[in-house]
């Protein structure tokens, strides 16, 4: 056989495990698809590390994704919007939190239910969340503040000629 035509077979075989590999992906249950369930949002304070693609969990179980992101010119907080599993059946106090995975590890949006009888529906907000906490700032914060390391200060003691005479001890007789 010609180096040229195994050449391009093998770039055949390349190519053709390549597509079997993206056909997956786009199959695989969040990868690919955007539809799926049923939409709802919420705003945040700070969103670092969220993306769209992010993972929303439930008891460290992934229930939906991130699908979009943006900010709301009104009050400048982010609003995320996610795609949620329509086995989840979220409840109207339900909160959110950007948290992540260990003390640096990758963000994720976690959901906690609460215990109202109404249920979110396409198009609901949820109201309660809590945003990114900035690890670095704090810890910036705690190596570097100088203020709050001083002791409070005590107030000084009365000067001699403020304090009143403390009256003499009678001698004893020896």
């Amino acid at each position: 056989m010609n180096n040229s035509t195994v050449e391009t077979l093998i770039g055949a075989v390349v190519i053709a495990i390549a597509g079997a590999f993206l056909v997956f992906a786009y199959n695989t249950p969040g990868m690919g698809q955007k539809g799926g369930g049923y939409l709802i949002s919420a705003e945040f304070d700070n969103v670092e590390g969220v993306n769209v693609g992010t993972d929303i969990r439930m008891a460290g179980i992934k229930v939906g994704t991130v699908t979009a992101q943006s900010l709301n010119p009104e009050n400048f907080q982010a609003l995320v919007t996610m795609s949620i599993d329509p086995a989840v059946q979220l409840t109207d106090d339900t909160s959110a939190k950007v948290t992540s995975e260990g003390l640096l590890g990758s963000k994720f949006i976690s959901l906690e239910p609460g215990g109202s009888e109404t249920k979110l529906t396409e198009g609901g907000v949820i109201a309660y969340t809590q945003g990114a906490v900035d690890i670095w700032s704090l810890i910036s914060q705690a190596m570097f503040d100088k203020t709050g390391a001083k002791p409070a200060e005590t107030p000084p003691a009365p000067a001699a000629a403020d304090a009143p005479a403390a009256p003499e001890a009678p001698e004893q007789a020896q």
